[in-house]
């Protein structure tokens, strides 16, 4: 598994004491890894050995350099936002000051700190023209409504200030976040690059979908990112549109690790196409942080990449990535799983899931139901409630 010991080496960056005591406390509990037809379970002794052999490495995340430093991203909605193809600073650092709300509020309610960033929220917002000037015109009413409606939460959020209203400052923090995900992506005009033509025969999402799957045990939606994996989300998309995932049982379920399904019944492991009568396989598809296109076919070991970062990492509850082969990651068809995020074992900002598997979304609602899934459990249905129309579909032979 380990092939080579540099790639894994960096993986496991920024280990420091707190990570070295959550190791020792979980000395014998596996660590899981997908491969798509079978578990592969390696002991987390494994991981303390090479700690012993490593200091601390570490880099920074070029879409995420403003953050305040040890900051890993958690939050399936921001990891989104952040992965839009946008290049607009002041619309950035609106988001990094009022997604960095809920760390001082978590950080012991550090409420000096969640006052200066409304602040700083604020003077961005009253130089409009910094976000405007990078909006198709034929938006730009729409662009101007929602920054007064960004610029009118902002202020009612410094009332909840002085009373210390953390659910109040939460709530409204969320919904100008949604604002501000409205106007980020008022700011793609065209598909940001080519996918190859090698890959023509496939189905690509050329923006984002988002996916309503309906089980026994609660909904979940998920969104579904064709920006930064357009034939991974394209496949799935078109999957789901014909209701290939209707029906199927989540064939593995483990407690802090993932949750898998899209195993159809009998001897077929995946997507036969109903016109060629052969299983659809789909490259392994990374998009590098920091790269204007994915990485196609290769993980970031065999590629090199042992300091690189995805732009779609595996450091929320509910991230989606489809499952392969261990033997060949150019085999996934089907199947995929969510990931339970445990900080024990997938730390954010130190997976070493990420640059192996095809990231193509996040969980957005249902969070909770993930938990409750067990082996057997089943998908009654999968819907797309919006981005359908982004699917393109192969041009016929």
């Amino acid at each position: 598994m380990f092939k080579s010991l540099k790639f894994w080496l960096y993986r496991l960056h920024n280990i420091n004491t707190s990570l070295l005591r959550d190791i020792l406390i979980c000395w014998f509990r596996p660590v899981l890894f997908l491969s798509g037809t079978k578990v592969v379970k390696l002991k987390i002794v494994l991981l303390f050995i090479i700690f012993l052999g490593v200091g601390a490495v570490g880099w920074t995340n070029p879409s995420y350099a403003g953050l305040p430093a040890g900051n890993a991203i958690t939050d399936g909605k921001a990891l989104l936002r952040y992965a839009l193809p946008i290049n607009n600073q002041a619309i950035r650092n609106l988001q990094i000051h009022l997604e960095d709300i809920s760390n001082q509020i978590r950080a012991n309610r550090r409420w000096n700190a969640i006052s200066k960033d409304i602040s700083k929220a604020l003077n961005i917002l009253d130089k409009p023209n910094e976000i405007i000037r990078d909006i198709p015109q034929i938006y730009n009413i729409q662009a101007e409504d929602l920054i007064k409606e960004l610029k009118d939460g902002v202020v009612n959020l410094q009332k909840f200030i002085p009373t210390k209203n953390k659910d109040k400052i939460l709530q409204e923090r969320s919904q100008l976040l949604y604002l501000v995900g409205k106007l980020e992506e008022l700011m793609i005009q065209d598909f940001p690059f080519e996918v190859p033509e090698k890959y023509s025969n496939l189905p690509q999402l050329k923006g984002r979908a988002t996916i309503e799957i309906e089980t026994i045990k609660g909904d979940i939606t998920m969104v579904v990112d064709g920006y930064s994996a357009p034939i991974t989300a394209g496949n799935f998309v078109d999957l789901v549109q014909r209701g290939f995932y209707d029906g199927l049982e989540f064939t593995r379920a483990e407690e802090s690790y993932v949750v898998q399904t899209g195993d159809p019944p009998g001897e077929e492991f995946g997507f036969v196409d109903t016109k060629t009568k052969q299983y659809r396989f789909i490259p392994l598809e990374i998009l590098v942080d920091g790269d204007n296109k994915p990485l196609y076919g290769n993980t970031f070991e065999q590629a090199g990449l042992y300091t690189k970062l995805p732009q779609l990492p595996f450091s929320a509850y509910g991230t989606v990535a489809m499952a392969h082969a261990e033997v060949d990651v150019n085999n996934a068809s089907s199947q995929f799983f969510f990931l339970l995020f445990d900080s024990e074992l997938t730390p954010a900002g130190r997976n070493i899931l990420d640059g192996q598997y095809s990231v193509f979304g996040y969980v957005t609602q249902g969070k909770e139901v993930l938990g409750k899934i067990r082996a057997g459990d089943k998908i009654m249905a999968a819907k797309v409630i919006s981005g359908g129309e982004k699917l393109i579909q192969p041009k016929a032979a």
